[in-house]
């Protein structure tokens, strides 16, 4: 279902994947505290890297390459470790500053009450609390040594170098990070991936336009032969695979919404990630490639940013090899490489997370919300003045806490975060649902990526998947032995009502137990791999073994509805491209190099086009009052290769009209219906719809003639001349770009849209946050779409932009050219 990011508070659209953009709306408040440039602002240019830095546990180096990227090598993983903290907090420093207030709901101490309504949802879900239990988990893995040295790394940076320009621009200093901090930075990961409120949007479409719109305009599954295993479908088609979900398990579940209302549901929706955020990854054998070796292509659609959501590093030391992109307060390698192999994750759009309304009375016994009949036993969560809740045959008291949410210029706030067996409980207005997220839990992701940069193949590759508790992945894998690997990654609930399977796109009865996880502990140690948990067995999540060509684009993983992933899948424009292409080239016996695949990753046919294009010009040739202007734009659509190039008149015009069509077939209802365009079903649905569908209100002709006509005169008004005119990089913002926009990038035209495998949204400011394309047994390569430092006055603060914006990258190298930058020496024996 589309959402809309609305620009919230003061960080708007925040941090997609973990790291978000973080856009100043109402920046007014923060930014009237300084003149720019002025006073100690000017300190920060200065800032230079120390020859050498004391580290407590051993002797490490640092060498920059020609674009910023740091390679630290020492023979102890801690003193490695240590020297990571440093160089991220050198270069990201206010990015983990900024990201860590956001989740701990703090950025209110920086802004006023402006953010307030942020902090509190922040607050209320309680990710502290989640990160804390996933950190005394992780404290007693390997990895957590190397946790506890990256944060005294950082703390040593923060602590000894000047500080970045934000930081003297808004007259404060950063805590001390811990290691909770980086758990945390894997929540806000996690959460930007799969904290999904789907099914109160499902609820409030169904009260309010009924549930046979909401099956028509919402399918579970779109109509395509696409899937990422595509095997699967071809059985389907052979009647070897019969789909038995019944009727009960595809149908909403008809609670009473009073509890789930429209003003909640648009209110969590402004928590998400950004509409569409999503990825393509692929990977060939050896049999289809130049040198004999598989290649793996990736590029995840996430928030573009200054800088950019990722950051490039290498790292060196006895144990490991390992080159490619993490995230700031992150300290191991995410997606990239080692010695032996390589990985990248894209989302599977999996259902994670669950809703519970509850029976609700005070503790005096007297119901919030009593059934008018007398016979006391139908109560309704609408109000969080109760303070017990039914569980099964008992009263239980709300779980408590009070926090204080920090608050510049006037007083703090005390809010009480409220939890139920599930999780925490959220109200709006009145209206009030419990939530169960497996992020809320101790998760040994952490644990799986520090094995994944000590695999040397396959079976360890398995291994550490076994432990990628959250996000959920479809993680594509190839090494230098020839293997390849797909494989969901994360945990997957299993939900049951009256003891039958259920989907999750539903509202569940929290008070009767209805839909909850066997094992799963909120805030505690979750029983994951047990034989009777709650979760798919690891060995029956969707996967495969050596495949021969696989892509992955957020489409739908499987035509087989069992094990239940979930229903948030993306359009299969991209992906079935991907696949198109792949198969053309294959077919003809021509073999895939880095080249083609880093030019497959530029490809801008988009599939809406050409499903769309023929019936809009077929439309115009059949208008009753054709014109000249009407007859020149369908004759000029006739004519197009379907290619959104910034340079494309003809893709200005798709573009302009496909937004304007949207709102001729919906808004009048949806209006109507006290729903806006956040509530619109995708473009494949739109698309597909049938030529008598009542939502074309007796002509799809005529809607489709007079979206045009409504383009063609904002592109007259506007002065457009091509698609780079609308489509330009101007959202990729800093968060101070609106006072500040010095910090921004330039603003420049963009090849690219939401369908297209050269994927870029001018809309919500989400595209390729980084290409890597990798052929393990040889060269790799990669791109930022900004640059790897964060530092305003730094060489490497944008030059990778323009490469990045020509879909051109740059060899990722695992060892940099040149002399040491950064001496790092023990000369104290650690505590």
């Amino acid at each position: 279902m589309k959402r809309e990011t609305t620009r919230r508070g003061l960080f708007a659209g925040a941090l997609a994947a973990g790291l978000g953009g973080l856009t100043v709306s109402g920046a007014g408040e923060l930014l009237d505290s300084f003149a720019p440039l002025s006073g100690r602002a000017w300190n920060a240019a200065d800032r230079e890297l120390p020859e050498s830095v004391e580290n407590p546990y051993g002797d490490a180096s640092v060498s920059y390459d020609e674009y910023g990227v740091p390679t630290i090598e020492a023979d102890d993983e801690e003193a490695a470790y240590f020297a990571v903290g440093y160089v991220q907090a050198y270069d990201r420093l206010f990015q983990l500053d900024l990201q860590r207030r956001v989740m701990r709901g703090h950025v209110s101490e920086l802004v006023g009450e402006a953010t307030l309504e942020d902090d509190e949802f922040h607050v209320a879900m309680d990710f502290v609390g989640a990160a804390a239990a996933t950190w005394e988990y992780v404290a007693d893995t390997p990895a957590g040594p190397l946790v506890e040295a990256y944060a005294d790394g950082v703390n040593a940076a923060i602590e000894r170098e000047q500080l970045p320009l934000e930081f003297e621009l808004l007259d404060y200093e950063p805590r001390e990070w811990t290691p909770v901090d980086s758990m945390l930075m894997e929540k806000q990961i996690s959460w930007d991936l799969t904290g999904s409120f789907d099914e109160l949007r499902r609820a409030v479409i169904a009260e309010r336009l009924g549930e046979d719109v909401l099956e028509e305009l919402y399918p579970e599954r779109m109509d395509h032969d696409v899937p990422i295993l595509r095997e699967t479908a071809e059985e389907d088609e052979n009647g070897d695979n019969e789909d038995d979900e019944t009727d009960e398990n595809s149908a909403f579940l008809g609670l009473e919404t009073d509890a789930v209302g429209g003003e909640l549901a648009s209110w969590l929706s402004r928590f998400e990630s950004p509409t569409g955020v999503g990825s393509n990854s692929w990977v060939v054998s050896g049999e289809h490639t130049e040198s004999g070796s598989p290649i793996v292509a990736y590029d995840p659609h996430l928030s573009l940013m200054t800088p950019p959501l990722w950051y490039e590093q290498h790292v060196e030391t006895p144990e490991t090899s390992v080159r490619g992109a993490t995230f700031p307060g992150v300290p191991f390698i995410i997606t990239g490489a080692n010695e032996t192999g390589t990985w990248s994750f894209t989302n599977v759009g999996a259902d994670v997370l669950d809703c519970y309304e509850y029976d609700l009375r005070e503790s005096n016994g007297d119901s919030s919300d009593e059934d008018e009949t007398g016979d006391g036993g139908d109560y309704h969560f609408s109000s969080t003045d109760a303070d017990e809740y039914r569980y099964g045959d008992e009263w239980r008291e709300f779980e408590t806490e009070e926090r204080t949410i920090p608050v510049a210029d006037g007083p703090d706030r005390t809010f009480t975060i409220t939890k139920t067996v599930h999780g925490p409980v959220l109200e709006r207005e009145g209206q009030t649902v419990g939530v169960a997220w497996t992020g809320h839990t101790a998760t040994r992701t952490t644990e799986a990526i520090y094995e994944f940069e000590r695999s040397s193949g396959v079976a360890d590759v398995l291994e550490a998947t076994r432990r990628f508790d959250l996000p959920t992945q479809n993680l594509v894998y190839a090494d230098t032995d020839g293997r390849t690997l797909y494989f969901v990654t994360g945990k997957l609930p299993v939900r049951t009502v009256d003891g039958e399977v259920v989907s999750g796109n539903r509202i569940f009865d929290g008070s009767e137990g209805d839909g909850e996880w066997a094992g799963f502990t909120p805030f505690g140690e979750s029983a994951w791999d047990e034989a009777d948990a709650g979760f798919v067995p690891f060995a029956e999540k969707p996967h495969a073994i050596d495949p021969d060509v696989l892509a992955t684009a957020n489409q739908r993983v499987t035509d087989d509805t069992t094990p239940y992933v979930g229903v948030d899948y993306a359009t299969p424009y991209r992906g079935g491209r991907i696949y198109a292409r792949l198969d053309d080239r294959l077919e003809n016996g021509e073999p895939t190099d880095l080249e083609f695949h880093q030019e497959l990753q530029n490809d801008t046919y988009d599939g809406r086009a050409a499903q769309l294009v023929p019936e809009l010009v077929a439309a115009v040739e059949d208008h009753r009052a054709i014109s000249d202007v009407l007859d020149d734009a369908a004759a000029t659509l006739a004519d197009w290769d379907y290619h959104v190039d910034r340079d494309s008149y003809p893709a200005l015009l798709f573009a302009r009209w496909l937004e304007h069509y949207r709102r001729e077939v919906f808004e009048p209802e949806f209006e109507e219906a006290d729903l806006d365009d956040s509530y619109y079903p995708n473009d494949w649905v739109l698309a597909t719809l049938p030529e008598d569908s009542d939502w074309f209100d007796g002509s799809r002709d005529e809607r489709m003639v007079a979206a045009l006509e409504t383009g063609l005169e904002e592109i007259n008004d506007e002065g457009w001349q091509r698609y780079g005119d609308w489509n330009t990089t101007g959202p990729i913002e800093h968060p101070f770009g609106v006072e500040a926009p010095f910090l921004d990038y330039a603003e420049r035209p963009a090849d690219g849209s939401a369908a297209t495998v050269k994927n870029y949204r001018v809309d919500s400011a989400v595209g390729a946050s980084w290409r890597m394309v990798v052929d393990p047994d040889g060269d790799a390569q990669a791109v930022l779409p900004g640059g790897n430092s964060g530092d305003y006055f730094s060489a490497h603060y944008d030059d990778q932009f323009e490469l990045w914006l020509e879909g051109e990258q740059r060899p990722m190298d695992r060892a940099a050219d040149g002399e040491v930058d950064i001496s790092f020496e023990q000369r104290e024996e650690p505590e």
